[in-house]
């Protein structure tokens, strides 16, 4: 299908693009790589009036150690966390599950900000984050604040970034365990996962098993507790309500949770 019409504007700079927001308030909608808006707004799920394009602001494309923490600015491609040395050494699990998203011509457009901006339950980033315990930064004309990945995600298409802020910046702290798994079950590699689960340590964070991206808190509560990784992977779907579609009922995404949690907490382990 095609949009319904639209303005276009394209930002130099992170403070032209908040100010352009909050000139067309909700009217207006943030474009990075496109993988997530334009499809919605080819089927008239969404329609902006206005777009302002911030794809080439290459002040927020980076990722820095500093010392606690890895910082990640929000339009780092996912090819670059793919193949970046430093989160090959520090956090091989954003290495590794960004190097699955999608396909390369996705990975080399798309965007780890818009992933987590769009808070869609079947991305893969979401719920790498959510198990990094990562904190997000965002940017708007009341400055800057900074919001916890576990606080982040509100619902369906539903983050809590107000309208005219941007977010600019993910912080990932610098794990104490070094045991990481990325688990995803796909009909085909470049589909979104049926069911996909990120492990490091002991925190746990799940894809398409609920309408936000979560983490599976019955599994880690579970660990806590002193359970084995089989005993507190029987607890992947706890207080969670997956969708029913055309490529899984609740009940198989269910089963497939705590089967791929155990296969996570086990190759978990055996990185530890």
């Amino acid at each position: 299908m095609i949009p319904a019409s639209f303005s276009y504007r394209r930002a130099e700079s992170a403070d032209e693009a908040i100010e352009l927001a909050g000139q067309y308030g909700d009217e207006a909608k943030f474009l990075a790589g496109g993988h997530s808006l334009l499809p919605l707004m080819k089927l008239r799920l969404a329609a902006p009036e206005v777009l302002v394009d911030v794809s080439r602001l290459r002040e927020l494309s980076y990722i820095r150690d500093e010392g606690d923490h890895i910082a990640v600015g929000a339009l780092t491609r996912h090819h670059d966390l793919e193949h970046s040395e430093l989160l090959a050494a520090e956090l091989p699990l954003l290495a590794h599950a960004a190097g699955t998203v999608g396909d390369p011509q996705v990975r080399h457009r798309g965007t780890i900000g818009g992933s987590l901006a769009h808070s869609d339950p079947a991305s893969d980033l979401p719920a790498v984050v959510l198990a990094l315990d990562g904190t997000l930064v965002a940017r708007g004309p009341s400055g800057t604040r900074e919001i916890p990945a576990t606080e982040f995600f509100r619902g369906l298409f539903e983050s809590a970034l107000e309208p005219d802020e941007l977010l600019t910046e993910i912080r990932l702290p610098k794990p104490a365990s070094a045991g990481w798994s990325f688990q995803k079950f796909t009909k085909r590699a470049i589909d979104w996962a049926i069911v996909g689960v990120a492990v490091q340590g002991g925190k746990v964070g799940l894809v398409n098993m609920d309408q936000k991206p979560v983490r599976a808190t019955a599994v880690e509560e579970a660990l806590a507790g002193g359970a084995s990784a089989r005993d507190a992977a029987e607890h992947a779907a706890e207080g969670l309500s997956p969708a029913s579609d055309v490529h899984a009922s609740a009940a198989y995404r269910a089963q497939l949770a705590r089967v791929l949690v155990r296969r996570g907490l086990e190759e978990a382990a055996s990185r530890a």
